[in-house]
């Protein structure tokens, strides 16, 4: 008996352990099949030529935005998916206005400056702004300075370059980016007139990269502009000349903040045959700066998210789980579209169980970052190596977006999709962000790597 027993427990492994390396076969066939479909026939390439050279820089509120989410919502519909729709939210207006000016003088030397202006600042006027410059290297040179009232009636020159050791840039960019966002409001707490920020880079280059400050109520709102990395090098060596001469930095910029203007999340869906009141969100979003076309930042990551419903449909694939796609509205100076969504969400009566996100760049596919921990983690983790020949070497903790984070306050795994990173601070927030810097194989093994992993996700749940 004992002798049975061990052979009916020995056949049981035997079978558990073909039919998982037979499911392991046809979930690669299924893949391929996927990877096949978009780099023979898709379609994220074009839509992003159209979204990026026919329509451009789709800052939220303006006309560009506009165009943009109808652009998206009747792709959509073009490609079938079972419901499309548009969600009311209301954004933030900005507008920047003319083309920005500054040069720095110190005795009879003068150096032009290009800079753009941080996207919700306040202008100067239309005579500019005049004033003594002063650099600070860090957040506590600057209390100090402050504090010791050095930074009264001056224009605070933050200089902290992104330390080139991080090999994964965006951690870099993390790191520096309180000179953008708080910068500004933190020297105007010392009775600084106006902000010079470096731009957020490692690229050195004429270019000046602007995005989002944000201002504090208690404190006056004052001018800010980015400056490109050449010419914050050249400035910070004007103000080390030994001289009783000082430097004084002249600005102009018209940039104004108008009334909130009504928009909208463009959302499709596919829905789910088995369980579709468990949904997996995938998106990127719609709004850009206004400087450049917004290719890499996030043009790609929309028709990318657009693709994975178009390339299921495409394939006859019905997902067990409802798959929707959404691209946010507003994310880069208010993130109003997330906030809406997920609003939205947590009043329905579905269950958000995962939200994946594409926002940094079209570049080659390295892996995914998630939020979940245990044997969520170690399931998501042990589909890697059906997606290793595509391109996704790993997949780490933690993980996430800003348009997704909202909803990470229900349960919902969050997920980034994880590309190159070498590049994408190049052109991010500046005029270069064009379609000619987008490479379309890139960016559809990006799309064939995220379709193959929501599809398995749809499959087998978490």
């Amino acid at each position: 008996m004992v002798h049975i027993m061990k052979r009916l427990i020995l056949a049981s492994v035997f079978t558990l352990h073909v039919a998982g390396a037979w499911a392991q076969q046809n979930d690669s066939v299924q893949i391929r099949k996927i990877v096949n479909e978009v780099l023979l026939s898709g379609k994220c390439y074009n839509d992003l030529r159209y979204l990026s050279n026919e329509i451009g820089g789709r800052l939220s509120g303006s006309d560009e935005a506009d165009r943009a989410v109808l652009f998206m919502y009747s792709k959509m519909k073009e490609y079938n998916f079972d419901t499309v729709w548009l969600q009311p939210v209301m954004v933030p207006h900005w507008i920047r206005g003319e083309k920005e000016q500054a040069y720095a003088t110190r005795g009879n030397k003068r150096i032009e400056l290009n800079v753009c202006a941080l996207g919700n600042s306040v202008g100067t006027g239309i005579n500019g702004l005049s004033a003594p410059v002063i650099e600070v290297k860090n957040a506590n040179e600057l209390e100090l300075l402050g504090k010791q009232g050095k930074l009264k009636g001056k224009i605070v020159f933050f200089n902290s370059p992104m330390n080139v050791l991080h090999i994964h840039t965006g951690t870099a960019y993390g790191e520096a980016g309180w000179q953008r966002t708080k910068g500004p409001a933190m020297a105007s707490r010392y009775g600084a007139v106006g902000a010079l920020v470096r731009s957020l880079t490692l690229a050195l280059d004429e270019h000046p990269h602007t995005g989002a400050t944000q201002y504090n109520d208690s404190f006056p709102s004052i001018p800010a502009c980015a400056i490109s990395t050449i010419h914050a090098n050249e400035l910070s060596a004007l103000l080390s000349i030994a001289s009783y001469a000082e430097t004084q930095v002249y600005m102009r910029t018209t940039s104004r903040m108008l009334p909130d203007v009504q928009s909208y999340n463009v959302i499709g869906e596919i829905r789910g045959t088995e369980k579709p009141k468990e949904v997996i969100v995938v998106g990127g979003h719609l709004d850009s700066w206004d400087n450049g076309d917004g290719a890499h930042d996030d043009g790609a990551g929309c028709v990318q998210s657009v693709e994975v419903l178009r390339t299921l449909k495409t394939l006859g694939i019905k997902p067990k789980r409802t798959i929707r796609c959404v691209l946010f509205m507003n994310e880069e100076n208010g993130l109003k579209g997330a906030l809406k969504y997920a609003e939205w969400a947590g009043k329905s009566d579905e269950k958000h169980l995962v939200a994946i996100e594409s926002d940094a760049g079209g570049f080659t596919p390295r892996g995914f970052n998630t939020s979940a921990t245990g044997k969520s983690f170690e399931k998501i983790k042990s589909w890697q190596p059906l997606l290793k020949p595509y391109g996704i070497e790993t997949i780490k903790y933690p993980g996430g977006g800003a348009d997704i984070g909202p909803l990470n306050k229900y349960g919902t795994v969050l997920i980034g999709f994880v590309p190159d990173s070498q590049r994408y601070f190049d052109y991010h927030h500046t005029s270069i962000d064009t379609f000619d810097k987008i490479n379309r194989r890139e960016l559809e093994l990006g799309a064939a790597c995220m379709t193959s992993l929501i599809w398995l996700i749809s499959e087998y749940g978490l």
